[in-house]
């Protein structure tokens, strides 16, 4: 048996008490209170309730091995990132990966792959394969049904897959931005119970007066926490914490679900009602099984110096450290195996494919700033050109999408907000379907950038003054093999560059991989040109 002195933190009696836990074969045997020297505090651990690992652009492995540092005893995920690309063989992948990860991986089901009608992906999960995963009892949740007008028409796909969860007895998580009134009854009534897409209060009561759960989401491009950060003192019992995507740079310095908890300690709300919705609720939301910090759990809870900045000392799972700060392990036993695992199909694009005439108004994506909102604004040049490059004196650059499943030409528009001088960046990030996307003030730049990313397979790249830099991502375009703080050191020297040409966004390249999300308003690029959410449909179709 082993005994764990400490401050105990006991979040269901909502008290602190010295005392011990006794652990044996994994299982809390008791918690005794008795006085100990220890000054540390033992509580339970901290669980990010909807994360897609794929965008920290590390496998499942390297990603536990960064987030355990930080207090994180398990995830629930969405691989939907490579459901895009790989279809059933990607989240399979995951799956596997995931067993050599320290902490407790629990997955979803990606529900929308691809995500709407209008996307081109690498390959699709139907409600068929929807039904045979379900069926196995390795996942949680249905994951987040972003296709809202699927929905609430009852399309016979999307309904076939809601109730192939049902029938197994999976949550089902939303995705359903700004919706509200009787369709957001509609949609909650088909038995979807969480959903992490609200920017605003308002929305946010809206739909827990629907019947369901908030998640709070603070990740590197998309930052709800300020917006929505009442809830914890409103609904303690309805709200969960999760970062949904985040970059390993960001992990790594700014912290994961430890960063919205003291934030939140930071904002004087009740240390209780945090730990709570830090852990707690999505342990019984999800019914994962992951130990609370009582008599009988699994021995699952962290060690932490104090409970304002919460340096995390030790992480016990199933009873077994994980973790001990003490010993500095960075956890490379070994180099990184090799990983084949990829879908990528486009040859070299030729400079001549980025021309873009224009002689009158213009609608151009115009981003919100923390936000992977957009709005539409007109934009009216000067003079009529046979190929507008850009206009940096009104922060107008050229924003390029190519189907890298296929070959073709490029869908090529305009965008305002990434405050480029010069220069250009791109990615094969770039959600959903992660094709490619770049943006630049000049179609030189544009077509190295491009050409970087297609010559390697994927990856995140920038162009500027004749010099291209690239970090590889092999595992389907997206994913690294390398340790979290080699990837980390990668990503920021590439983001520097960008800074370097003038963009001030906190995760450029996060920003860039959502301009072309058909399912968050109100306007993005995709593979017929400007979509406009709100109408659901292509703009050159609607005009």
């Amino acid at each position: 048996m082993e005994r764990i002195e400490g401050k105990i933190v006991d979040v269901h009696g909502r008290e602190i008490f010295e005392g011990t836990v006794e652990v044996e074969n994994g299982v809390i045997t008791g918690i005794k209170r008795q006085p100990t020297v220890a000054k540390c505090y033992i509580i339970p651990g901290f669980i990010d309730s909807h994360v897609h690992i794929e965008s920290s652009m590390l496998t499942p492995q390297h990603f536990g091995q960064l987030v355990i540092k930080q207090g994180t005893v398990a995830v629930v995920t969405d691989p939907h990132e490579i459901a895009n690309v790989m279809g059933v063989k990607g989240i399979e992948f995951m799956q596997e990966n995931s067993k050599q990860s320290p902490i407790k991986t629990f997955f979803s089901i990606p529900s929308c792959v691809p995500a709407t009608p209008f996307d081109a992906s690498g390959d699709t999960v139907s409600a068929e394969d929807t039904e045979r995963l379900a069926a196995t009892g390795c996942f949680v949740a249905l994951s987040e049904v972003m296709n809202v007008p699927a929905v609430l028409a009852h399309d016979k796909e999307m309904t076939a897959k809601l109730d192939a969860a049902k029938k197994h007895n999976l949550l089902i998580d939303g995705h359903a931005p700004g919706l509200g009134g009787k369709d957001l009854a509609v949609y909650a009534g088909c038995g979807i119970s969480a959903d992490h897409e609200c920017d605003t209060l308002k929305e946010a009561e809206e739909k827990i007066g629907a019947g369901m759960d908030i998640q709070i989401r603070e990740g590197s491009a998309a930052q709800n926490y300020e917006a929505l950060k009442p809830l914890i003192r409103m609904y303690p019992d309805k709200v969960m914490f999760c970062t949904d995507d985040s970059h390993p740079d960001d992990l790594l310095e700014l912290g994961h679900i430890n960063k919205l908890v003291k934030r939140a300690i930071a904002d004087g709300f009740d240390l209780f009602d945090v730990l709570k919705i830090a852990s707690v609720n999505a342990i019984n939301h999800y019914k994962l099984d992951v130990g609370q910090l009582r008599t009988g759990d699994n021995a699952d809870f962290i060690v932490v110096d104090n409970l304002k900045t919460f340096d995390v000392e030790k992480v016990f799972i199933n009873g077994v450290i994980q973790y001990d700060a003490a010993l500095n392990d960075d956890s490379r036993q070994s180099s990184p195996e090799r990983i084949t695992l990829n879908n990528f199909v486009h040859d070299n694009v030729d400079i001549s494919a980025f021309k873009k005439p224009v002689s009158k108004t213009e609608k151009v994506i115009s981003l919100i700033p923390d936000e992977l909102l957009t709005t539409i604004y007109d934009y009216t040049p000067l003079a009529a050109t046979g190929n507008l490059e850009s206009d940096t004196e009104n922060d107008i650059v050229k924003i390029v999408y190519i189907n890298r499943y296929a070959n073709g030409a490029p869908q090529v528009a305009f965008c305002k907000g990434f405050h480029l001088k010069h220069g250009a960046f791109g990615s094969s990030v770039a959600h959903d379907s992660h094709n490619i996307i770049a943006v630049g003030c000049n179609d030189s730049d544009l077509q190295s950038v491009v050409n970087a990313v297609i010559e390697h397979n994927g990856g995140l790249a920038v162009s500027d003054a004749g010099k291209t830099d690239i970090l590889p991502l092999p595992i389907g375009g997206i994913m690294s093999n390398g340790y979290g703080g080699d990837v980390a050191s990668d990503y920021r020297k590439i983001c520097t560059r960008v800074r370097e040409m003038g963009c001030g966004l906190h995760a450029p390249f996060m920003t860039l991989s959502f301009m072309s999300l058909l399912v968050i308003p109100e306007v993005k690029l995709g593979e017929k040109g400007l979509f406009s959410y709100s109408h659901f449909n292509w703009l050159s179709e609607i005009e």
